[in-house]
């Protein structure tokens, strides 16, 4: 089973793309390295304030796979620097 998620984000603070980086880059890392998930920006690299990131999980049942998606995505959520604008799952 392939659990596919995108999340939009505002980033209010970033005043340039180095900020906006700056904040990505860390939270890519931290998602990366708590749990079982790939994670990549897909969208809006090039504007300060926007990002949106694919977020994959694959596993043997559907329930692992999407439980590691929504406890990413509430690692994400839960950064103070960013407010999250929407987020859509599917299911291969």
């Amino acid at each position: 089973m392939i659990v596919y998620a995108e999340c939009s984000f505002f980033i209010p603070m970033a005043a340039s793309l180095k900020d906006k980086r700056s904040i990505l880059r860390s939270m890519v890392k931290r998602t990366k390295n708590s749990y079982n998930v790939s994670i990549a920006e897909i969208e809006h690299q090039n504007l300060w304030q926007r990002a949106t990131f694919a977020i994959v999980a694959v596993a043997s049942s559907k329930a692992p796979a999407e439980k590691e998606i929504e406890r990413a995505i509430r690692l994400l959520e839960s950064n103070p620097e960013w407010e999250m604008t929407e987020y859509n799952i599917d299911y291969y």
